[in-house]
């Protein structure tokens, strides 16, 4: 499966892309770690560091070339099947928090038993960076859930 323009756009929403003079800028994220576009970590092989900056092109590109990744992940440790709105949903969750966590969490075991109904509140327990609660990934785990259930997450 591949992410649909949904899925993007939730990602798109809660990762922000800070712009300046027309290009993104690279920013620490709340977990402290250099970023660029819609949430990348990496440009062209690289770890992104402070002081970059790409056009918005280049973001949207970056984005659409990292999901081959991130949905890798999810076609691959997922084992039982998905409607189109729990993929989207589980590929921003899994762009956030990294395939490690994935492979380690309940969530995923949860999901592999087709416990579906079980999966919103697995998502929603990953809300910390740096061991801290933020209200930003409350609101993000939140939007993500509701998507999972295919319900409205864009006034979240």
């Amino acid at each position: 499966m591949h992410i649909s323009q949904e899925g993007l756009s939730l990602i798109k929403k809660f990762e922000g892309c800070p712009v300046e003079n027309g290009h993104a800028v690279s920013y620490k994220c709340a977990a402290g770690v250099w970023t660029i576009g819609y949430g990348s970590t990496k440009y062209e092989g690289k770890p992104v560091f402070g002081g970059m900056c790409i056009t918005t092109k280049e973001a949207e590109d970056l984005l659409i070339h990292e999901m081959q990744e991130y949905e890798g992940y999810i076609n691959d440790l997922v084992k039982v099947p998905l409607h189109q709105h729990q993929f989207d949903s589980l590929v921003a969750w899994v762009f956030n928090l990294g395939p490690s966590n994935l492979q380690a969490s309940t969530l995923l075991k949860v999901l592999n038993n087709s416990a579906y109904d079980d999966v919103p509140a697995q998502i929603k327990r990953w809300n910390k960076a740096g061991g801290k609660v933020l209200e930003g990934l409350n609101r993000r785990r939140l939007a993500e859930s509701l998507l999972f259930e295919g319900q409205d997450w864009e006034h979240v």
